[in-house]
This record gives structure tokens, C-alpha cells and sequence, in this order.
């Protein structure tokens, strides 16, 4: 705390609520990370206890996340990622998948979650030949997270857009629409959409949701397929 001002760390820490279960240290907590407390271990059994395929759910969108970032990265040749909502740090983050495949990626990550910030700096390792970079940005406000992250990738070629399991904290349907528009209105021919969020097609994943959003926690909206689908209008599906 340098002339009795607090750090950026120490600010971050200062926000964090360990009071209320949070949907990405319950995620961490599922995908067998330790960046994670008592309430969220709590909740994501109470969850697991309901819907016990939540863990499994978990692993594979690591799995998907793998797939699909070496796919654009080896087969298409995207050199440059917008990775909106990453959540914690665990295994074979973003930027390690593609820098692995092209050590020259460029990788924006961005998150509003203050355990996020305080773990950005393990996000914030990078080949010597690429870019990794953090955002503090809210996924509510598209135009700042563009802003921001047009300083470190080239909006004038493509770029992998990623919003892995994050538009069901969108309560507001139609402002999810709106959010998911601009941000691939901002990006040139060529580009890829990569993304997932849980349906309301199992009624054990909708009432364990439901309990879990009266913890007091952010809500997660399930949505039908139907709904989910409008993100992809316009553009063409990949097997």
C-alpha cells in the first residue's frame, strides 16, 4: 500500500464477497480448481446433489473449449481471440491452447469479477511471440469491452469471439440478442463465434438451477435451443 493507498490487488480483494456463492468459483470448484470458498463448495453440491451431471457438464466445456480453440487457431488460421466472461484460471486456458498451436496469438480476456482480477496476472503469461491481456469490463457494456480491446487486437482481421457459458447472466433476453449483435458487428469477414450456455431441456439442470439462484447469487437463465439459436443468425454453422 504505497503513500497509504491501496493496490489494485488489494482493491480487487477488498470486493470479493465470500459471503454469497459466485458462479465462476463454483464452476472452478467443479472443474476441480482451488481458486474457490466454503459457500461455493456448499452450493455447487447442493447444486451436484440435484443435477448430478453439473461436474460432468463442467469438464466438457473445457473440452469443447480445447476443440474448438485448436480448430480456428490450427485449421483456420485465427490468430487473435476475444474471450468475454473467461471465469477463473484452471487448465488449458485460452491463450494456452492457441499459443500452442500459433505462438503469435494475440488473446483478450475479459471478466468484471474482482477474484478474476486478482488472478489476472496467471492469465497474463504469454509466448514471447503473442499477446495476452486482461480486460475489467462488463459484458453489459459491448462498446468498452471493444474499446478496450481493440488497443491490443486488430479489429481489421479476424478474430475468435468466445462467450463460453456467460449470456444466461444476460437476465433481459432481448438485451443478450443486442450484445451478441454488436460484438459480431464489430468484426471483419472471416471471424468465428464460439460459444455454449446450458438449455432448460432437463428438468433436473432447471430446478437445481433454480435453487441455486435463490442463494442470492447472480441468476443464470436457461434457455430453449430455439432462443439459443437466434445468436447464430446469419452465420454458418460448423459441424
Amino acid at each position: 500500500m504505497p503513500d497509504g493507498h491501496p493496490t489494485p490487488d488489494q482493491e480487487a480483494l477488498s470486493k470479493i464477497d465470500t459471503t454469497v456463492p459466485h458462479s465462476a468459483r463454483i464452476w472452478n470448484y467443479w472443474m476441480g480448481g482451488k481458486d474457490n470458498y466454503d459457500v461455493d463448495r456448499i452450493a455447487g453440491d447442493a447444486y451436484r446433489e440435484i443435477a448430478p451431471n453439473i461436474e460432468t457438464m463442467a469438464r466438457a466445456s473445457r473440452v469443447y473449449l480445447i476443440r474448438t480453440v485448436t480448430f480456428v487457431a490450427r485449421e483456420r488460421g485465427i490468430r487473435q481471440f476475444l474471450d468475454i466472461g473467461t471465469g477463473l484460471p484452471t487448465y488449458d486456458n485460452t491463450h494456452q491452447v492457441a499459443q500452442k498451436v500459433a505462438p503469435e496469438s494475440r488473446i483478450v480476456y475479459v471478466d468484471n469479477d474482482p477474484l478474476v482480477l486478482r488472478h489476472a496476472q496467471a492469465l497474463l503469461t504469454s509466448t514471447p511471440e503473442g499477446v495476452t491481456d486482461y480486460v475489467d469490463a462488463d459484458l453489459h457494456d459491448p462498446d468498452a469491452i471493444l474499446e478496450h480491446a481493440g488497443k491490443i487486437l486488430d479489429f481489421g482481421k479476424p478474430v475468435a469471439l468466445m462467450l463460453m457459458g456467460i449470456l444466461g447472466h444476460i437476465q433481459d433476453y432481448e438485451e443478450a440478442k443486442d450484445i451478441v449483435r454488436r460484438l459480431q458487428a464489430a468484426l471483419p469477414s472471416g471471424s468465428y463465434f464460439v460459444h455454449y450456455d446450458s438449455t432448460d431441456t432437463d428438468a433436473e439442470l432447471k430446478r437445481a438451477q433454480e435453487g441455486y439462484d435463490d442463494t442470492g447469487a447472480v441468476p443464470y437463465v436457461l434457455r430453449s435451443p430455439r432462443q439459443l439459436t437466434a445468436y447464430y443468425e446469419g452465420l454458418e454453422l460448423l459441424d
